[in-house]
C-alpha cells in the first residue's frame, strides 16, 4: 500500500517570504523517510479562513495523511486547531494526545487530529523540532488508522 502525505505549513513569515519553511521540509523528509510519498506541500498564512480553505482543498477526494505544522500554540493567532475542527468530520483525539504527550514542551500545543473521508489530519507544532517529535509519536499507528479510513477491514 503506498501512501500519500501532504503538507501544509501555516505562518504568516513562511507565507510572506521573509522565513524559510524549515518545519515543513524536515516533515517531508521524515514522511519520506517513514515510506510516504509526499505528493503536495503548501504555505498558508495564520488565521481560521486561509487554513480551512486549504484544508478543504487538500483534503478534497484525497486518501492519505494531511499534516499541518504551525499554528498550535497560544498566541492570538495560533488558530489552526480552530479551522481543523471546522473541516474535519471525526476527531481522533488519542492521537493528538500521544502527539501532546512526547515531549514537557507539548502540553502547549493545541494542535487536533482527525478525519474528513479517507484524509487523516495531523496538527503538529510549527517548530522543526516539535514537528518531526509528534508525527513520529504516533508513526506506527497512522498507516492502519488510513488503512480503515480507506475501508480496510480492521485487525
Amino acid at each position: 500500500m503506498t501512501l500519500d502525505a501532504k503538507v501544509l505549513t501555516v505562518s504568516e513569515s513562511v507565507s510572506r517570504g521573509t522565513r524559510q519553511d524549515r518545519s515543513g521540509e524536515e516533515l517531508a523528509a521524515v514522511l519520506a523517510n517513514h515510506g510516504y510519498r509526499v505528493v503536495e506541500r503548501r504555505v498558508v498564512p495564520d488565521g481560521v479562513g486561509p487554513v480551512a480553505a486549504a484544508l478543504r482543498e487538500l483534503s478534497s477526494s484525497f486518501a492519505g495523511l494531511l499534516v499541518t505544522t504551525g499554528g498550535t500554540g497560544f498566541s492570538p493567532t495560533d488558530l489552526t486547531p480552530e479551522a481543523t475542527r471546522s473541516v474535519i468530520e471525526r476527531e481522533a483525539p488519542g492521537l493528538a494526545e500521544a502527539m501532546r504527550a512526547v515531549s514537557p514542551l507539548g502540553r502547549l500545543s493545541r494542535g487536533v487530529a482527525g478525519a474528513v473521508g479517507q484524509c487523516l489530519v495531523l496538527n503538529v507544532p510549527g517548530s522543526p523540532k516539535g514537528a518531526v517529535e509528534s508525527f513520529e509519536a504516533v508513526a506506527d499507528v497512522l498507516p492502519h488508522g488510513l488503512e480503515l479510513l480507506a475501508g480496510g477491514a480492521p485487525h
